[in-house]
C-alpha cells in the first residue's frame, strides 16, 4: 500500500508540473495613465523569477516612477525607498545580457550602477526601466556619427567651407538638436568625398529593422539586461514620459504604480504577442 501511495504521489507531482509548463505569466503594471502588460523572457530566468517574486508579494505596489527622461525611458521599482531600507550589494543580480534583446520602445530592463563601480554590469535587485526612446532612420542607424562629426569639424576649419560653417552657427543658435543632426547628415557625401573616408557602418539586419520600425535607445544594447517587454499599453509610456519633471529627472507629482500577475497559456501568449518560447 505504501508503495502505491508513493507512485501516486510521483504521478501527481509530474502531472502538476507538466500542466504548469503549459502556462506563463504576464505582469500588469497599473499607473495613473493606464495599464501596461509586460511579458518576461524565459531566456533571462534570474531576472524573470526575481521580478515575478517581488510583483506577486506586492513589494512593487506603491513604489514610484522616480526618474523619467522623455524620448529615453521611465524608471521605477525602488522598493527599498518605499520600505525605508537600502539595497544590499549582495542582492544584485548577475547580468543576463542576451544577443537580440534590443532596447526598442517598450523594452523592460534592469537598472544598475555604472561601470566604474560595477564592471560586471550586475543589475539592481528591484529597480527597472521601460524604454521610451527615439525613432531612427536607416541613415541614422548605418552612419558612423562620431566619425561624421569629426569629419565635419575638420572641414569647418578650412576657409573654402565658410558658408557651411555659417549654416552650423545659425542652426546652433536655435538650440535644436534634431535640426543640427539633420544638417550633419546632409554632409555625409561631402565628408566622404573630401576626406576619402567611408562613414557607413554595418548593422545587424534584425537590429536595423527593430529600431527603424519601433525606435528606442540602441546605445544601451549590450550594457544592460533586457528581461521583458511591454506587449500592451505602449501609449502609457508616452504619457508617463511627458509629465513635468524637476531636479534629477524626478516627476514633480508623485506617480505611483501597482502590479498584478496574471497566468496565461503559453500557446495564447505566442499567438497573441509573437513570443516563441525557447526549447528546453
Amino acid at each position: 500500500m505504501k508503495k502505491l501511495q508513493i507512485i501516486v504521489a510521483v504521478l501527481f507531482v509530474t502531472s502538476f508540473y507538466s500542466c504548469d509548463d503549459k502556462n506563463d505569466y504576464l505582469v500588469v503594471i497599473h499607473t495613473k495613465y493606464g495599464d501596461m502588460q509586460a511579458l518576461l523572457y524565459n531566456e533571462t530566468p534570474v531576472h524573470k523569477e526575481n521580478f515575478l517574486t517581488l510583483a506577486k508579494a506586492g513589494r512593487y505596489d506603491s513604489t514610484k516612477w522616480h526618474r523619467i527622461i522623455e524620448n529615453f525611458m521611465v524608471q521605477g521599482g525602488n522598493i527599498y525607498d518605499k520600505e525605508g531600507t537600502t539595497e544590499n550589494p549582495s542582492d544584485q543580480l548577475p547580468a543576463e545580457i542576451v544577443d537580440g534583446f534590443f532596447h526598442t520602445k517598450g523594452a523592460l530592463a534592469a537598472a544598475r550602477q555604472p561601470d566604474q563601480v560595477n564592471p560586471d554590469k550586475k543589475s539592481s535587485s528591484s529597480q527597472f526601466y521601460i524604454v521610451d526612446g527615439n525613432s531612427f532612420t536607416e541613415q541614422q542607424m548605418t552612419t558612423d556619427e562620431y566619425r561624421l562629426n569629426m569629419g565635419i569639424n575638420q572641414l569647418l576649419q578650412q576657409p573654402e567651407f565658410d558658408s557651411l560653417y555659417q549654416r552650423f552657427v545659425e542652426v546652433s543658435r536655435l538650440r535644436d538638436q534634431a535640426k543640427m543632426q539633420e544638417l550633419a547628415f546632409q554632409c555625409v557625401d561631402i565628408v566622404e568625398k573630401e576626406l576619402g573616408v567611408n562613414l557607413k557602418k554595418e548593422v545587424d539586419p534584425a537590429k536595423l529593422s527593430a529600431y527603424t520600425s519601433l525606435g528606442g535607445a540602441p546605445h544601451l544594447d549590450g550594457e544592460y539586461t533586457v528581461f521583458g517587454r511591454v506587449v500592451e499599453g505602449l501609449d502609457v509610456i508616452d504619457k508617463l514620459a511627458a509629465v513635468e519633471k524637476g531636479r534629477g529627472d524626478r516627476p514633480v507629482e508623485d506617480l505611483f504604480l501597482t502590479m498584478e500577475v496574471v497566468k496565461m497559456p503559453k500557446k495564447e501568449i505566442t499567438e497573441k504577442y509573437g513570443y516563441e518560447y525557447p526549447l528546453e
